[in-house]
């Protein structure tokens, strides 16, 4: 919701994912030279007074377009200055239902990379993976793009086609076509394998009712009958701060959470609200497509030996954005700080590795339960040495 009042809402995304709404005060604003932008006025004087075809001078647009090379200039893929349409188009990717090909992307490595494509849409079907580099969308570069630029592009309504030149992990070009469709995100799915004796948690996004699924999720099981718990976030490219921290509560039984530092608020730490239910054996499956939230939440277990890692390495978005929202409409989202596991572990551009790692071809539900069955009986937390 946006708030006249400019409220600044702190986001920890990798594709557009509200995390936590904070109110500052001041800022931690350098000393600037007073003269360093005269040349902003004076350039959009002398075109309005000297480009050849006036009628093309959009004043708005002008004003729009300094800010978003400002930002670029960052050379940060998680900032970006938001006009109207933007602002607009980011919100809507926020929700749960949305027209399109259902797949979120960063940019790695200065390449736009996907992130994880969406279980049972489009581009799932269409054979995009998790850890592709988008060269071309229709036809057209992406060098340079940002992910507003990219997500429009690829965004679109339901029936037309949008063409990725898509590079593979293995080096393999390929132009994929994919019917746009109507996309609807769940958060949350479980039920039981292992013949009864497993509860299979499938976490696909950091949503405000996630929280409530998974509650919901575990009061379905029969705890005391069960041998433990999957829990599987793979293709997760995170969410609500607020979420990853509840959710991760519900497994850690006390201690920090995650702990952020940034230029305004300095070091803080996030604390665990309490653990309810039982320490069965809990076993996390992570991938490439694991990120943000994901990873806060699999990072907070793991330090805490309250479950293991299973999979293979995470995406490693460590940093926080917060987005700043102006009267006209337009908002900016700027990186302000980062975040580390309870443990002190750097996230950023590294990712987490599992403790038992399996191949992408590889079935980690059956390690997962494998895993669990040796150590039915137990609980958390369960020392993870070499033999695991």
């Amino acid at each position: 919701m946006r708030n006249n009042s400019t409220i600044r809402k702190a986001l920890l995304l990798l594709i557009p994912t509200i995390l936590l709404i904070v109110a500052l005060s001041g800022g931690g604003a350098q000393q600037t030279n007073p003269n360093l932008f005269s040349p902003l006025p004076q350039v959009y004087k002398t075109i309005k007074s000297y480009f050849y075809q006036p009628d093309r001078v959009n004043d708005q647009q002008a004003l729009y377009g300094a800010l978003k090379g400002m930002v670029k200039e960052l050379d940060d893929p998680y900032s970006e200055f938001f006009d109207p349409t933007d602002l607009k188009n980011f919100e809507s990717s926020l929700e749960g239902e949305f027209s399109g090909v259902g797949i979120e992307i960063s940019v790695k490595d200065k390449v736009l990379t996907v992130i994880a494509p969406l279980s049972g849409t489009p581009a799932e079907k269409a054979g995009i993976k998790s850890g592709d580099k988008i060269l071309k969308i229709d036809g057209e570069s992406t060098e340079g793009i940002t992910l507003s630029e990219a997500a429009m592009k690829i965004r679109g309504e339901i029936g037309t086609t949008v063409t990725l030149t898509v590079q593979h992990k293995d080096g393999k070009q390929e132009d994929i076509p994919i019917v746009r469709g109507k996309i609807t995100v769940v958060a949350l799915t479980s039920k039981l394998v292992d013949d009864g004796k497993i509860g299979y948690i499938h976490l696909s996004r950091f949503d405000s009712n996630v929280t409530l699924e998974l509650d919901k999720a575990l009061a379905g099981f029969d705890l005391n009958k069960l041998d433990g718990i999957i829990l599987d976030m793979r293709n997760n490219p995170g969410g609500l701060l607020s979420a990853a921290i509840s959710v991760s509560s519900r497994f850690v039984d006390k201690g920090v959470i995650v702990s952020t530092k940034s230029r305004i608020s300095g070091n803080q730490n996030y604390y665990s609200s309490g653990n309810s239910i039982p320490d069965l054996p809990l076993a996390i499956l992570i991938n490439g497509g694991t990120a943000s939230a994901a990873e806060i939440t699999a990072g907070a277990i793991r330090d805490h030996d309250m479950g293991i890692l299973i999979g293979e390495q995470s995406f490693g978005k460590g940093v926080i954005q917060q987005l700043f929202n102006y009267a006209d409409g337009s908002a900016l989202k700027l990186t302000i700080g980062e975040y580390k596991t309870p443990n002190g572990h750097v996230v950023q551009k590294v990712g987490l590795t599992p403790d038992i790692k399996v191949a992408e071809d590889g079935d980690p539900v059956k390690v997962a339960t494998t895993w669990i069955e040796a150590h039915a009986g137990k609980l958390m937390p369960i020392s993870i040495g070499n033999g695991k």
